[in-house]
Parts: C-alpha cells; sequence; structure tokens
C-alpha cells in the first residue's frame, strides 16, 4: 500500500499503517537461517506521521524501512534481522521526547533514525542521553550542534546556503527576499544567508518567518510584490509550503515568472504542493532523484518496485534510507552493537550512497557530501543545474 504527498495532507494518516507495511523481496533460505540464528535487534524509527510535518517525515519512515527490508533479506547485521520499531511524533515535541523515552527505555533499541525539525531533535537529546542510546538524524539543518551520540546525516546549513546564495548570485542576483519558518534552522539559514549575501554585494529587500503550519501568505506575497527582489529565498518547512507555493502562484509570482530558490522542497514536498504550482522553482540539496550513479539506479528501480512507479524521493529520504546503512556499517566495523563502540568506528567511515560517496567527518560527526542546485521540472523532477566537489561540514560557522 502506498501513499502520494497529496493523500497525506487530505485525509492524514496513523502509524499504525506503517508499522503494518512489512518486507520487500523474499529472503533467501540462507540469509534467513544465518539472520534468524540469533534475537532481532531493534532499531527506532522516530517520525511525524502525522500533523503539519507528515508531509515531509512520512517518506523518511518509508525510506528507512525500505533499508532495514534490504539489508534483512541479505542476511542482517550480525547475523541479526533488525526489528524497526516505528513511533510517531504527531508533529509535537514533547511527543518526540516521550517516544524517544519508550525507545529507548522499554524498546531497548540499538539506536534511533528519526527527527526532522532541531526542535524534535533537540526535545528527543536528553532521553538519548540518559539511556546511553545513539541517534542518527538525517535532515537538512542549522548546525551549531555536535553531540558524542548523535551522527547528523544530512548537510549542515553552511553546506547548503552558501552555494545557495552563490548560485542565485552568479545569475544577476542582487536583491534577496527571506521568507522562512519561524525556529532555529530557518533563523540560522537567513543569518548565514544576508553575511554571504552582503559579502557578494547584494542587499536583502525583505525578510519575513511565519509559524510552522501557518497557511495565510498573502500579506507576505503582497510584500514580495512591492519589493520586486531578483530572487526570493525560501526556507518555509513541511506543510506551510503548499499554502505559499499556491498563493504565489496566484499573485503571478511562480517558478516560471519568479526566481525562487528553496532549501526544503524536494520531490516529496512537490508531491503535496502539486507540481504545477512547483514547476520553475529551483532547491539546493544534497540529492534529487535524477542523480546519475549506479546506486541511485539501483535504489531509485528497487523502491518503485516495492511503493508504485508514481513515487518520487528526494534528499531527506536518500539521508534516511543511507542513514541506517551507516549504522549498520559501524556496527560491522565495530563488531558490536554497543553504542561506544559503534560511535569509534563511525570515524571516517565512507559509503556509497545514491547520491555518492558520503563520508562521516571523523571528529564532528556530521557529512562530508556534495551539493547540488536543481530546477524542478513540469513532472516533478529536477534538473540538476549545478553539482559541488564534496563539501566539508562547518557546523560552527560564524556569521
Amino acid at each position: 500500500m502506498s501513499f502520494t504527498r497529496r493523500s497525506i495532507l487530505k485525509t492524514g494518516l496513523t502509524a499504525s499503517v506503517f508499522a503494518a507495511t512489512a518486507g520487500a523481496g523474499v529472503l533467501t533460505s540462507r540469509a534467513f537461517a544465518a539472520a534468524s540464528s540469533a534475537e532481532p535487534v531493534k532499531l527506532g524509527l522516530l517520525h511525524s506521521l502525522t500533523g503539519t510535518l507528515a508531509i515531509s517525515e512520512v517518506a523518511l519512515m518509508e525510506a528507512e524501512k525500505f533499508a532495514v527490508d534490504e539489508i534483512n533479506a541479505n542476511g542482517g547485521v550480525l547475523g541479526r534481522q533488525i526489528e524497526a520499531v516505528i513511533e510517531d511524533g504527531a508533529s509535537d515535541f514533547p511527543t518526540h521526547a516521550e517516544k524517544a523515552r519508550k525507545l529507548l527505555q522499554r524498546d531497548k533499541v540499538a539506536a534511533i533514525v528519526g527527527c526532522y525539525t532541531s526542535a524534535s531533535r533537540r526535545a528527543v537529546l536528553p532521553a538519548v542521553k540518559q539511556y546511553k542510546g545513539l541517534l542518527y538524524y538525517p535532515t537538512f539543518y542549522e548546525g551549531r550542534e555536535q553531540d558524542p551520540r548523535v551522527f547528523y546525516t544530512s548537510q549542515e546549513a553552511s553546506q547548503s546556503v552558501i552555494p545557495s546564495v552563490e548560485f542565485m548570485s552568479k545569475q544577476n542576483g542582487k536583491t534577496f527576499f527571506i521568507i522562512g519558518s519561524d525556529y532555529d534552522y530557518p533563523r540560522t539559514c537567513a543569518q548565514i544567508a544576508k553575511a554571504k549575501i552582503k559579502e557578494l554585494g547584494g542587499t536583502v529587500v525583505g525578510e519575513d518567518f511565519v509559524p510552522l503550519g501557518h497557511g495565510e501568505f498573502s500579506s507576505i506575497v503582497t510584500k514580495i510584490k512591492e519589493a520586486k527582489p531578483d530572487w526570493i529565498y525560501s526556507i518555509v518547512v513541511g506543510g506551510s509550503n503548499v499554502a505559499l507555493c499556491k498563493q504565489l502562484k496566484a499573485a503571478g509570482l511562480d517558478g516560471t515568472r519568479q526566481n525562487i530558490l528553496s532549501n526544503n522542497i524536494s520531490e516529496n514536498e512537490i508531491d503535496g504542493i502539486g507540481r504545477e504550482n512547483a514547476e520553475g522553482i529551483y532547491s539546493c540539496m544534497g540529492y534529487f532523484q535524477s542523480v546519475k550513479t549506479p546506486e541511485n539506479e539501483r535504489f531509485v528501480a528497487a523502491f518503485k518496485a516495492k511503493h508504485g512507479d508514481s513515487r518520487v524521493i528526494g534528499d531527506p529520504m536518500e539521508c534516511a534510507y543511507s542513514s541506517v546503512y551507516l549504522w549498520k556499517l559501524a556496527v560491522e566495523k565495530a563488531g558490536s552493537f554497543e553504542v561506544p563502540a559503534v560511535v569509534e568506528a563511525s570515524a571516517g567511515l565512507e559509503f556509497k550512497a545514491p547520491e555518492g560517496l558520503v563520508k562521516i567527518h571523523a571528529s564532528n560527526h556530521h557529512m562530508i557530501k556534495k551539493i547540488r542546485v536543481g530546477r524542478s521540472r513540469s513532472d516533478g523532477q529536477f534538473d540538476i543545474i549545478l553539482e559541488s566537489e564534496p563539501i566539508e561540514p562547518n557546523p560552527f560557522l560564524k556569521s
């Protein structure tokens, strides 16, 4: 059973639906016998499967579960099958904290892959510390954090914001209107962007922030029309992107008539926004489904074979999928599921992900990876305009 981002917005989904979606592929008798000779090892998957953030997070859980099924079909980890324990954070940060405690204290998971916003990540950190757990955080975020029990498997802000501003500036971009959701990640991105815009001789002609889940952008659209910026730089997160893109289009400011770049619109969000409303928008990500690597071609084909040919794969999904494999590789390198051993084995660990080769930084637990700029097409996919060399993470960039 598969769901589009659009159907999530219309109907909502519960965690129990996803807990029931098990097993892609058939285990060989040899792999099954080897992996079932010991008790399963539990891996927690913690995302918002309901609420305003479900448009972005449901797909991450699906990608993580897909990786678990692949690994199990190939013998598991250290001879043990992985049992995915799925919890719904419900787009509510206290709920994330409660579910993290449950996963670590009662379910005794070996690690958690999950969270989306920085607020949800920070909400679970006390539980991760108290119960000596391990968190793989698969979403681009603001940086300015380094935790010995967290691996940040997407790009931190400087890795995406600086290439975004440099790209826009090279396209005759001298004036910018910044709009974002009102929490740490967009605020930090805006701070980094404004410093870089100033350095490159540009001007910020407007700046507005709205609460998560906000759906009324008419006053901001009016300000944008009056300011006539060369670029709208959007750091709006989650379901608010649906309203924003529709209202920009209605005002004649869609991506085919106005330069717009987002650090938060992937193929998954376009499914909810509607392709007709997102066409022409630029996005800066580590991954697009259209990336040409053998690993990505296999990944996309296999995911579509399970979830349907109409399904799309965006950057956070790919990072979520890769997170499960990074944990697996570290466990195998350590020869242990114990958190200290897994952490030690992760330093400098490399993985041929669908996006290309990624590497865990030896000391700060962030990823060394390429960054790409793409422009959305009428079919919901992106034409890749720019691809960088691997960029070192700098989570404590001073701006």
